[in-house]
């Protein structure tokens, strides 16, 4: 009799359930999600979730681009993933400013399993549009200055490109909001920026950017492309303790003449050099050049990072992918993917003000616990991943994030989009 009782009881619970499930009052998933194990104990803090954003790609005439790695191509056949011409090896410091070529390859990569982005070919189902300009290609291919008479070359493809623009449908309408540009050089797309500056710009730094050009709500922020030699986990096991094994405490090699908040470099200059424990050097970006400093930054603790001609520069990201503490010295420098990734774990920063006292800097870095860097030296190898450009992407590479980091600025564009098109005054509360 309590046999039946119980199987009675067992019963309708089953049937309770097994309708509540059914009618979606009940969801089972996360008490089966708690059995399953997660790597190393948590899952990556960067991972991905939702469906990948959807990218329609102008078909542009190739001197927009890729023409202008390489001048033999032609125009006949579609650029794809296996004629598309790879980054050329000699192109030195160019590679820094190339994450307008990795975005334009990642759209088309055939694989879309780990891609945050992937090409539509009907533009009426894009999330964004994709404007594959090498501007900043542009701008250092035609004309060795900003007085050069080649230059008109590169504001005759801004005209062009903008009457192309200006004659699509889908420009016009969003006005160019929905509309990703990438724009990485300091001096990229100098002479029409104004016509663009409603799009989902790609730069680097806001450096040489008005407000109502470049800002955070609206733009993403890239790394540079590191120009050094990745230091893999097999480079980093040989060293043994980390720590002892890289005997320089501050490493610097660059050009110590800039502009702005640049000219720092000069008055570090004179409070850094000369002590046994830091290099600093005056050097110019030739292929030497960067593989002495890959080993100087290899064999270093901590690596100097004061601001360029614009706030940010290649050697944040040289220094990232070196394994090696960056030093950040600027006041207005805005980091990629830092909704994301917290730098504080792995970098250290001082305002412009601390590093120009004495001592302040090297006393610093020197009552710095061996722990603590070790802490953070692991923490750094973990995030250097998500600074490394590639074809095909990677799971979390820097291009991948970047798409994301496009995909968080959709709602901010679809509200903008929206509310202009039921505006009778655009922007009234201005």
């Amino acid at each position: 009799m309590y046999g039946k009782t119980i199987c009675s009881i067992v019963f309708f619970i089953f049937l309770v359930a097994s309708f509540s499930i059914y009618m979606g009052t009940v969801d089972p998933r996360p008490y089966f999600y708690l059995l399953q194990s997660q790597p190393n104990g948590a899952s990556s803090p960067c991972s991905s979730s939702g469906k990948p954003l959807r990218v329609f790609m102008y078909d542009l005439p190739r001197k927009f681009n890729i023409a202008m790695m390489d001048p033999h191509s032609s125009d006949v056949e579609p650029i794809t993933g296996k004629n598309l011409p790879s980054w050329p090896q000699t192109s030195g410091i160019k590679r820094q400013h190339s994450v307008e070529y990795w975005l334009m390859a990642s759209l088309l990569n055939g694989g879309e399993d780990e891609n945050e982005a992937i090409r539509v070919f009907d533009p009426d189902l894009a999330d964004v549009f994709y404007v594959p300009f090498f501007s900043s290609l542009s701008f250092n291919t035609h004309g060795k200055n900003m007085t050069d008479p080649d230059t008109e070359f590169d504001r005759l493809l801004q005209v062009e490109l903008m009457e192309f623009l200006e004659n699509s449908k889908y420009w016009n309408r969003s006005g160019g909001k929905d509309h990703v540009i990438p724009m990485t050089h300091p001096n990229a797309f100098r002479f029409l920026r104004q016509q663009v500056n409603a799009s989902i710009l790609i730069v680097v730094d806001f450096g040489r950017y008005s407000k109502d050009m470049a800002r955070l709500s609206k733009d993403v922020v890239s790394p540079y492309v590191h120009v050094v030699e990745s230091l893999n986990e097999e480079g980093d096991d040989g060293m043994g303790d980390p720590f002892e094994a890289r005997t320089t405490l501050l490493y610097f090699r660059g050009n110590t003449v800039r502009k702005d908040e640049g000219k720092i470099r000069l008055r570090l200059e004179k409070l850094l050099a000369g002590n046994s424990d830091v290099h600093f050097e005056k050097s110019v970006a030739t292929t030497q050049n960067i593989k002495v400093s890959t080993e100087g930054m290899r064999s270093s603790k901590f690596c100097l990072h004061p601001a360029g001609d614009t706030p940010s520069s290649c050697r944040l990201f040289d220094a990232i992918v070196s394994h090696c503490i960056p030093v950040i010295i600027s006041d207005k420098i805005e980091l990629p993917f830092e909704d994301e990734i917290d730098y504080s774990e792995f970098s250290l920063f001082f305002s412009i003000k601390e590093s120009l006292e004495p001592g302040y800097i090297l006393n610093n870095l020197r009552q710095f616990p061996k722990e603590k860097w070790l802490e953070m030296w692991k923490r750094l190898k973990n995030v250097s991943h998500h600074f490394e450009f590639q074809y095909p992407p990677k799971r979390e590479d820097a291009v991948n994030m970047l798409w994301r980091q496009v995909k968080h600025k959709i709602p901010y564009v679809k509200l903008a989009v929206h509310r202009n098109r039921r505006l009778k005054v655009p922007d009234w509360w201005l």
